[in-house]
């Protein structure tokens, strides 16, 4: 069985970009993003939960252009590795027709990445006499994107709701459970014509208005 090499494919499937040497390490990471909100009265603050963070790809390249002295004579001692690392950068240029760089696949034996590269870090550790050089670090970062044909749903309460109040609840934990902000409290209290918000009942059913 042959020794692969990683690779990265192009959304327009145009040219393979093998690498010179596989990555020793990837990294891949996903969080989550949450919103604390500070309620009057209460001693700890609600935790919402906003969205989940697009997944990312962590991995460093190398490559090398140089040729020993002896193997060739020292005007032909190495090319300029700029020429290698630049078929990477090409692929966070603007695509005209998408109006966005191309996507791009990581392909290294079972795993494969797709999104777009959203940094990239170029390191030249090695130089000839004239300057030009011949050994590179890239440090590259993918991020996944979602299908563009996806559609995002919107919800948005429209029309009045009654719920019924159970032991213990508040009007401001309620308005977070409805709402997403505890804030909203006064809105249903001002549809419930509610003087004091710390008398409401167990039981008790309450109007929520669309917002």
């Amino acid at each position: 069985m042959g020794y692969e090499k990683a690779v990265l494919i192009p959304e327009d499937q145009s040219k393979e970009i093998k690498v010179q040497f596989n990555p020793a390490e990837y990294n891949l990471s996903r969080s989550t993003s949450y919103a604390e909100k500070k309620v009057l009265g209460m001693d700890n603050p609600f935790t919402q939960y906003i969205a989940g963070e697009a997944e990312s790809l962590k991995i460093t390249l190398m490559f090398d252009t140089y040729v020993p002295p002896g193997e060739k004579s020292e005007e032909e001692s190495g090319s300029d590795v700029r020429i290698q690392t630049e078929r990477i950068a090409k692929l966070m240029a603007l695509d005209p027709k998408k109006h966005r760089p191309p996507k791009v696949t990581f392909r290294y034996g079972s795993l494969m990445f797709s999104g777009v590269i959203t940094e990239l870090n170029q390191t030249f550790t090695m130089f000839l006499a004239n300057g030009m050089p011949v050994r590179a670090k890239l440090e590259v970062t993918f991020r996944s994107i979602g299908n563009e044909n996806t559609r995002v749903p919107l919800e948005s309460p429209d029309r009045t709701k009654c719920r019924t109040l159970h032991e213990g609840q508040s009007l401001w934990a309620l308005a977070y459970e409805e709402y997403g902000d505890p804030e909203k409290w006064k809105e249903i209290a001002r549809e419930n014509r509610i003087a004091n918000p710390l008398q409401i009942k167990p039981g008790q059913v309450l109007k929520l208005p669309a917002l």
